[in-house]
């Protein structure tokens, strides 16, 4: 499979939006219950590039993956650590697309000085939740690093978060202040 990355536009909001609504009627991946529309979709692309990547996998013209990290917490001692998200068409999943999305998002995260990767995922416990995101991320060098028993309930149902992390930068005494999205991404062709 021919895949290309991109940097993510407004304009993607309802080919995104049609990937992400199959894991919000379909599993307890995620734990939002209805859908949202096109133009809040559309905000949350705007916020995210605010400050940090949100990328898109192609192939042949159509989209079929995107990945995008967040500020993990606002306060000011978390600025370096950013939660991952990394959705794709469910027919193509275990293609090697996620992994590339991911691995060009650290790539990306490092150059603007993030210490911290977190991902928050729904345990496995039956067919709502087992999606493989615990294997993906253990692969992709993510290491368990505790749980939120019984945080989220959906489909009738109690599911427990995992939480997993990567360190991908370089602690030191006195950080350096982050750089936005938009000061690095040139140097990655986006």
């Amino acid at each position: 499979m021919d895949i290309r990355i991109r940097t993510a536009t407004t304009e993607d909001a309802e080919e995104l939006l049609e990937i992400y609504t199959y894991y919000i009627k379909n599993t307890a991946v995620t734990f939002e219950y209805e859908v949202p529309s096109p133009e809040e979709f559309q905000e949350r692309i705007r916020h995210i590039l605010e400050h940090y990547p949100y990328l898109v996998a192609e192939s042949d013209g159509e989209i079929i993956g995107y990945s995008y990290a967040g500020r993990f917490h606002p306060r000011a001692a978390f600025a370096w650590d950013v939660e991952m998200t990394v959705y794709l068409k469910h027919e193509i999943r275990r293609t090697g697309v996620g992994r590339k999305l991911y691995t060009l998002m650290e790539k990306i995260l490092q150059k603007q000085g993030i210490i911290n990767t977190i991902s928050l995922i729904t345990k496995p416990i039956d067919a709502y939740s087992d999606y493989n995101s615990v294997q993906f991320h253990e692969k992709m060098g993510y290491t368990y690093a505790g749980e939120l028993k019984n945080c989220g309930y959906k489909f009738n149902k109690w599911y427990t978060l995992i939480y997993m992390d990567k360190q991908i930068g370089r602690i030191q005494e006195n950080m350096l202040p982050i750089h936005d999205f938009d000061e690095v991404r040139k140097s990655f062709g986006l």
